[in-house]
């Protein structure tokens, strides 16, 4: 004999989860503009990174940029003795792109991350451009302040590192 308590309509209705836990119907979807964004995005990632691996890296550590025709060595460096923040990175994205990335996180911390980061971009894009599934959404689950402060510290003490692979004269990679 089945139990009428659990058969009741007013039972079945409070077993059925709230509508905040349940999916939606539709997930959402990118529109043409931002799936042709993420397109743009890819491209641009590819080519930084097709860039790097152009370029044979320089074993000093810094000046790899400076192959290319009309880009100079860093004056900031040449004038002062010490790097600029951005000292190495094109360096350290050139040996990421080959593959040796404990060189490229000595000779630039923050050219390694950036590498890192171009990489995950690329992906990511392509990924929304073909599926069209947002999933950059997933950025906001995480306040900036636990990405974005600790992104900053890195810079800095990167550029630290430099300084000092460049003032000890052990900056390069052979």
């Amino acid at each position: 004999m089945p139990n009428p308590e659990i058969a009741s309509p007013a039972r079945v209705e409070s077993l059925v989860a709230p509508a905040i836990y349940s999916r939606s119907d539709e997930p959402t979807r990118t529109t043409l503009n931002e799936r042709v964004m993420a397109i743009l995005i890819a491209i641009g990632s590819i080519t930084v990174l097709c860039m790097a691996a152009y370029l044979p890296p320089s074993p000093t550590g810094t000046g790899t940029h400076a192959q290319f025709p009309g880009l100079q060595s860093c004056q900031f460096l040449q004038r002062t003795g010490l790097p600029c923040p951005s000292c190495g990175m094109t360096t350290s994205f050139s040996w990421f792109v080959r593959g040796n990335w404990l060189a490229s996180l000595y000779i630039q911390p923050m050219g390694w991350t950036i590498a890192v980061l171009t990489c995950v971009a690329a992906w990511a894009s392509i990924y929304i451009a073909i599926t069209g599934k947002p999933a950059h959404r997933l950025l906001r689950l995480v306040p900036s302040r636990y990405y974005l402060l600790p992104l900053l510290a890195l810079a800095v003490a990167a550029w630290g590192w430099k300084m000092f692979l460049i003032l000890h004269g052990i900056d390069g990679w052979r």
